[in-house]
């Protein structure tokens, strides 16, 4: 142990930010620090994100609804900037009352009704559009089994290995061995799953992988993290093949384009309100004067 040794008060207070990528936007407390409305576009489906992995997760669910043909699935993503507050503010705070990304505005029912949670966004999704969810109750089971592996693991890689490895002010080695653990056994989990079916869940395509590939797809292919060297990523052999496949999925590769504001500037579509948008209205066509 270092000599830094952290001893807990009786009581924590707040008095002063924790140090780190986001300190000037983690508090203690909920509810919204001001005033403004959220933007309204022309479909029926309204998504506030970004293009972290959990907003990923409905963008390639919508774009994979919309491929399909489902017209009802159109959407208007709108760009919420975490890094500079906009989701504690009131519009935002009045779709999801815990002021994280993604949040969806269903207007295509009235009243309009609000969803929020990845995963709640996904089983929404899945429900009301009867697609990528098993009818069988026992493949219906799995399947929901590993969106819920998901949601409960994928804090551990987030909260746990990707804060301390990457956001953190300083590195500490016993966070980092003990998150890195826990990852590459979470990674582990998957390969030993993988290694018996080509999907998490089954046979088919399901919201088990669009929940589960934005994360652990991301870890293994380097995009998440850049962690793949460290956790040696290649040895997860299974993980590493349905990754692969997923990423090559037309709706995959437009759903990590939305709501993308850092990388390659043709990567990025900072916010989508038409099909078009992805010919015409990435950072790249923008920069050269080429909108559509």
């Amino acid at each position: 142990m270092s000599d830094n040794t952290y001893t807990p008060p009786k009581v924590w207070k707040w008095e002063a930010p924790s140090g780190g990528k986001f300190a000037h936007i983690n508090r203690p407390i909920a509810g919204p620090t001001h005033e403004k409305a959220l933007p309204v576009g022309k479909h029926p489906l309204q998504l506030y994100s970004l293009a972290t992995p959990n907003g990923v997760k409905v963008t390639i669910m919508l774009e994979e609804l919309l491929e399909r043909g489902i017209s009802g699935a159109e959407y208007d993503a709108h760009l919420i900037r975490i890094t500079e507050g906009d989701q504690f503010g009131s519009g935002f705070v009045a779709v999801n009352p815990n002021s994280k990304i993604p949040a969806l505005l269903d207007r295509s029912v009235t009243p309009p009704l609000r969803v929020f949670e990845s995963g709640s966004i996904l089983l929404y999704l899945a429900e009301k559009f009867d697609a990528f969810m098993p009818k069988a109750l026992a493949g219906r089971t799995e399947c929901l089994s590993w969106l819920f592996w998901q949601m409960g693991s994928g804090p551990f890689l987030g909260g746990g290995f990707g804060h301390f490895y990457v956001y953190a002010p300083e590195k500490y080695e016993y966070p980092i061995n003990r998150y890195a653990m826990e990852a590459k056994r979470q990674l582990d989990v998957l390969n030993r799953q993988l290694a018996e079916r080509r999907y998490i869940a089954g046979d088919d395509y399901t919201i088990a992988d669009i929940a589960i590939w934005p994360w652990y797809g991301g870890l293994v292919l380097n995009h998440v993290y850049e962690a793949a060297e460290f956790l040696e990523a290649h040895t997860y052999t299974h993980v590493l093949r349905w990754a692969r496949e997923i990423g090559l999925r037309p709706a995959v590769q437009r759903g990590r384009k939305v709501n993308r504001t850092w990388g390659e500037p043709g990567e990025q579509l900072h916010e989508r309100h038409d099909a078009s948008d992805f010919e015409y209205r990435t950072q790249d066509k923008l920069a050269t004067g080429q909108d559509g």
